[in-house]
């Protein structure tokens, strides 16, 4: 478990940009499973439908992503530094099955398939209670800056 504060230690992303809330298990080298809780306030809102507030799905991605590094972070043993960026890679197979509005609780499950040459996949789906909501699967890396 890993709550807000822990979370804020480990990865770089501030408001409005963090979309995880919080860690509920983390198994090193397997799996994570976190939460995004969606409010009414979430700036994207504004203009992302004004008559049908619906979470942008690249937020849902990003969302996943963010849960994803924090797998990939626990399973190296790492806390990054300024020095360090974790950067998308790719996105395959990314499919949105339900809309996300605001009130939900977006349950974040990704799994890691492998790692190689510094180049993490994983498996990401995201739940809103029973209902998937996205599902794909992720590349991701983690590069040194200067």
């Amino acid at each position: 478990m890993m709550d807000i504060h822990e979370i804020l230690k480990k990865l770089p992303h501030r408001y409005p940009i963090l979309l995880v809330d919080r860690v509920l298990e983390v198994e090193k080298g397997a799996r994570i499973k976190a939460i995004k809780n969606v409010t009414i306030n979430e700036p994207f809102f504004n203009g992302h439908f004004p008559h049908r507030p619906v979470m942008p799905g690249v937020l849902m991605l990003e969302a996943l992503a963010q849960a994803a590094a924090l797998l990939a972070f626990e399973t190296l043993d790492v806390v990054p530094d300024d020095n360090t960026v974790y950067y998308f890679a790719g996105i395959d197979a990314a499919r949105f099955k339900r809309p996300v509005e605001p009130g939900d609780q977006l349950t974040l499950d990704v799994s890691l398939l492998r790692m190689k040459a510094g180049i993490f996949k994983f498996a990401a789906k995201a739940w809103v209670g029973e209902e998937l909501a996205v599902e794909a699967e992720l590349m991701c890396t983690m590069r040194k800056i200067a």
